[in-house]
């Protein structure tokens, strides 16, 4: 856990309020214009299917305003650095949107997972391979995921998670997914 300090204020600021987290309530999801409709949401839940690991898992992570450590745990366990096994807690904000996506595109489907969490050394290690994996990449700090949704239209999915305005979204039309981060608002890919 030494290393969540080590990734700035803003895992500083995640780490502190998970620790906080079953006496607290969960907030983030006003942070998040595109979750604004689903606030009044009891019970906040995501699947994923992870295409490297074969894994599957469906688990809620918000219960009235509470987050679910269990649920979280789980979360975290599958969107893990599968190269290394390393396990990260995942941005709160994140999830939030990953939901809020779901919702948008009237799914129950899990997202396929392609990468969530990827260690420095993972990344520097892809970064060296590919132009397309950024040197400080926001997988690093468990701000982002690429998913898709096997049911629906990449190009929907890519302008259903850009209407949410939170953050970066990019697609890959080639490789068959969709970059999710909790970054600043951007775009790209075609």
């Amino acid at each position: 856990m030494d290393n969540r300090f080590l990734a700035g204020a803003a895992s500083r600021r995640s780490f502190l309020s998970g620790a906080l987290a079953g006496a607290a309530a969960f907030t983030s999801a006003s942070l998040i214009p595109g979750l604004a409709a689903a606030e009044s949401d009891n019970i906040r839940s995501l699947s994923f299917r992870s295409l490297h690991t074969g894994e599957e898992v469906t688990a809620t992570y918000l219960r009235n305003g509470v987050v679910e450590a269990d649920g979280l745990q789980q979360l975290n366990h599958v969107l893990r650095d599968w190269r290394s096994g390393e396990v990260w807690e995942m941005d709160r904000g994140l999830l939030d949107l990953l939901y809020a996506l779901r919702r948008k595109m009237d799914s129950d489907a899990p997202f396929e997972l392609i990468s969530g969490y990827r260690s420095p050394k993972t990344n520097a290690g892809l970064a060296a391979k590919s132009k397309g994996v950024a040197k400080r990449s926001l997988h690093m700090r468990g701000m982002a995921v690429d998913v898709r949704l096997p049911e629906r239209d990449l190009k929907a999915l890519h302008q259903a998670a850009l209407a949410l305005k939170g953050g970066g979204v990019g697609l890959y039309t080639k490789s068959g997914f969709i970059h999710l981060d909790t970054g600043r608002v951007r775009r790209w890919g075609a």
